[in-house]
């Protein structure tokens, strides 16, 4: 069996990232009317991040040497949004009386502080972190999210080691 070529895995990779953000706003903020937590945001940006990299890439269609830059980015994107999932997933997991205070809503945070103090606060995370809004399987979101992360991370370190 052989593997799908380096343009055709780019380009699913890119595809899916676009699935995964048109849910999230569709499906979940608009129809299910849940509000996205700073933590929630910051994974966005990451899936956003792997899905610009790989449609790059996909156009890009370079050799061996520029995929595996590309797939570098990928997996590093993923690997850092993994990160952020498993921070909420902490958050979530905490007892009620450790979780922090809830923080100001998103759209009020970029119009009160400055770039710097409100990226901090997107990656830090709050209280609205903890609270799980909707599961799956008995999965939250953000454990469904990280078990993305870990399927682009994994066709990321692929793309890295295959040798055409």
């Amino acid at each position: 069996m052989q593997l799908a070529n380096h343009r055709a895995l780019n380009i699913l990779q890119s595809l899916s990232g676009a699935l995964l953000i048109v849910i999230a706003v569709f499906y979940f903020q608009n129809h299910l009317l849940l509000e996205p937590c700073y933590l929630c945001i910051t994974q966005r940006v990451f899936v956003i991040a792997i899905a610009v990299i790989c449609a790059i890439a996909a156009l890009h269609n370079p050799g061996q040497y520029g995929q595996k830059i590309y797939a570098s980015l990928s997996t590093l994107m993923a690997l850092i949004g993994g990160y952020f999932s498993v921070k909420q997933l902490w958050l979530q997991s905490l007892p009620e009386d450790q979780v922090p205070a809830c923080g100001v809503p998103v759209d009020y945070l970029f119009d009160a502080f400055s770039l710097s103090e409100a990226l901090s606060h997107l990656l830090r995370g709050d209280g609205n972190c903890a609270e799980v809004q909707w599961q799956l399987l008995g999965i939250s979101m953000p454990g469904w999210v990280l078990i993305a992360f870990i399927g682009y991370a994994l066709v990321g370190i692929l793309q890295f080691t295959r040798k055409a």
